[in-house]
């Protein structure tokens, strides 16, 4: 089914919503002879599938795609993409495995299915995927960089497997030029702790798409950090699955968006059996004119989680004018046995009284300040558990505050 002529299509793949219970969710169809199109409303009845074809044009009005700007965005969600396998360099770690294998392998599609064009494109362009299988139990980091990707539009297809009762930690660091869109896959065995870290550092007209999808096995720990500092756009939302009993997940986010750059995150949770914990918690600072962040953070808690301990919440800090930071928290429960969920948002300036209590003792103004953004995006960065790579990104934060940031 299409939307009819002269209506709007707010959401990809509007076909499978004849399952949808529209009276539960409070979206009946217009009784006045109108259009009996409803478009989706809630995060977990949008359509999913992995042939590019099977979704509708994008214009840009749709649910997925509203806050993005997808003139820029065209090449990869309905151009032809490279394929196949690309560069990168890693780090010989004990029980962690790389391969390349075929679109055929059963692990491609174990955690999670594209919902919307750009992915599925992604995905059906890939042709191979990059597979990652932890085993051990090391606490050494897989350090995994990619930085000649190359400007031409391609598509990368990756699978990281922590296997029941291993434990790793996964850097997946990005920089140079790209023109990317990318399906990151991520399954954590029953009892297994994983932690994947995704750094993006592109060269400043860099465009990324990705999609990260994981699954959370039983009595397993997934810790998934996303900092996303340099490139024209950077657009990368993950979504977790938890549909074994006492799976854990905590998302973490931090981001940077300098004057002109727009960086984008669609966070969804989905509790589907009891015991899930979830935590999510993307703080962003914003400067120059044209600086524009987007956090939409969905969480889901079904009938099938009782006992679903859910948390999350963003932080925007504005530093100059011009800069816009766009953040919508949603939380579902269709289960009244929860230990907890709640949700906060918040988008400020300096707070005034931080800058006088280090003025009073005897910090510059500029100073003061650039110890404010580094101290409240350093909550983030700090989690990474890399000393190296936390330094790394410290100093990154640190060059990109430009005298600006004073006032100056």
């Amino acid at each position: 089914m299409s939307a009819p002529a002269g209506s709007i299509n707010l959401s990809e793949g509007a076909a499978p919503q004849a399952g949808l219970d529209h009276a539960k969710h409070g979206t009946l169809p217009r009784s006045d002879g109108g259009s009996s199109y409803v478009p989706v409303q809630t995060r977990s009845a949008r359509f999913a599938s992995a042939d590019v074809t099977a979704f509708p044009a994008v214009t840009g009005l749709e649910l997925p795609w509203k806050n993005s700007p997808v003139a820029k965005l065209r090449p990869l969600i309905d151009g032809e993409l490279v394929g196949g396998e690309w560069p990168y360099e890693a780090t010989a770690t004990p029980g962690i495995t790389l391969e390349w294998i075929a679109a055929d392998d059963a692990r491609i599609g174990s955690a999670g299915t594209p919902e919307e064009r750009a992915s599925a494109n992604a995905w059906s362009s890939a042709g191979t995927a990059l597979a990652i299988t932890v085993t051990g139990e090391n606490t050494e980091d897989l350090l995994l960089v990619r930085s000649e990707l190359g400007s031409a539009p391609r598509s990368a297809h990756t699978v990281i497997t922590a296997k029941r009762h291993s434990r790793g930690h996964i850097v997946l660091r990005n920089s140079g030029a790209t023109t990317l869109s990318e399906n990151v896959e991520i399954v954590v065995e029953d009892g297994a702790q994983l932690t994947v870290v995704s750094v993006q550092q592109w060269d400043d007209d860099a465009i990324h798409l990705a999609s990260h999808f994981a699954r959370v096995g039983r009595d397993a720990l997934l810790r998934h950090i996303l900092v996303s500092l340099d490139g024209d756009v950077v657009r990368i939302n993950p979504s977790v699955h938890l549909d074994s009993e006492g799976g854990d997940v905590e998302l973490y986010g931090a981001y940077f968006a300098t004057a002109a750059q727009h960086i984008e995150q669609q966070v969804f949770v989905d509790h589907d059996a009891p015991k899930t914990r979830s935590r999510v918690t993307y703080k962003g600072a914003l400067q120059g004119r044209g600086a524009r962040t987007v956090w939409i953070g969905d969480v889901l808690i079904r009938q099938s989680a009782p006992g679903t301990d859910s948390y999350e919440q963003n932080r925007n800090l504005l530093l100059t004018d011009g800069a816009r930071a766009d953040s919508v928290p949603n939380l579902e429960i269709e289960t009244g046995d929860i230990a907890g969920a709640g949700h906060a948002s918040a988008s400020g300036r300096f707070d005034d009284e931080q800058l006088f209590y280090l003025q009073a003792r005897g910090i510059t103004e500029e100073e003061a300040r650039r110890l404010v953004v580094r101290g409240f995006l350093a909550e983030i960065v700090q989690k990474i558990g890399s000393p190296d790579l936390e330094s790394l990104l410290e100093s990154a934060i640190e060059a990109a505050l430009v005298p600006e940031v004073a006032g100056v």
